[in-house]
């Protein structure tokens, strides 16, 4: 039984291979990815990193298709967080603080999971730092009394503000020098920061990556589902569009 699996910059394919080998991993998702997969049919579907800007996103009705189809889908860490948190009423299954973090509305914005990467012949490597990392980052510096709750709501405010792809903390270290944020604790934050960064999208994705690992074990029989998928002429447009895509290539 067989699992794919999309990621990119939230956790490397070769990260990703070195923590559980069995799965094919594919690159991040675009619309009509799922589709083509599900109809391989297989056991489980993961998504963890997905395409947005230059090429449209996955769609939601591909993966109610999945699902309908008795595949266990599954998302976390960033696109995945986000579509399992849209659709875990219907069946798929989120992982992680940051999938648990949209499910509860504790966080409502796509940006929080966006930024930007090199391109595939790079392996996707990260160039910007996504606010759901700078959180989780700066909640541990105050507790661990690096900087102040106040530094660091500050310094969480200037990177919410600026554009994604913008978002790194030698930039938001300027920022806050420029507000006159205390220097002293910019500079501690600063030294901490290589041993003490969190990063929140990885160890999502690794999670989600032990529970499929489990539930293969578990649950090896087709999803059950509790709705019957709609075709419509949107869906069709969509398939067809797909197929033709990929016979393209």
């Amino acid at each position: 039984m067989k699992a794919y699996i999309f990621t990119g910059p939230s956790l490397p394919r070769q990260d990703a291979l070195e923590i559980w080998g069995e799965p094919i991993y594919l690159a991040p998702v675009a619309q009509g990815g799922v589709y083509q997969i599900a109809r391989r049919k297989p056991w489980g579907i993961g998504i963890i990193d997905g395409f947005f800007e230059r090429m449209p996103s996955v769609w939601h009705k591909e993966i109610l298709w999945a699902l309908s189809n008795g595949i266990h889908v599954y998302g976390s860490a960033s696109m995945g967080a986000l579509r399992a948190a849209e659709l875990s009423v219907f069946g798929m299954i989120g992982v992680g603080t940051i999938y648990e973090d949209y499910a509860s509305g504790a966080l409502t914005d796509d940006d929080e999971v966006t930024l930007a990467h090199a391109p595939a012949e790079k392996k996707y490597r990260a160039v910007s730092e996504p606010m759901v990392n700078i959180r989780r980052t700066l909640s541990k510096a105050a507790a661990e009394r690096i900087v102040s709750e106040t530094t660091a709501d500050g310094l969480v405010h200037i990177g919410k503000a600026l554009f994604y792809p913008l978002r790194t903390y030698e930039k938001i270290l300027d920022e806050g020098l420029q507000r006159r944020l205390p220097a002293a604790e910019l500079r501690a934050f600063h030294d901490w920061l290589p041993a003490g960064r969190v990063d929140q999208k990885r160890l999502d994705a690794i999670a989600m990556l032990a529970r499929m690992r489990e539930d293969l074990q578990l649950h090896p029989q087709p999803k059950p589902v509790g709705f019957s998928f709609e075709y419509t002429m949107f869906w069709e447009r969509m398939r067809r569009e797909s197929s033709a895509s990929r016979r393209a290539r």
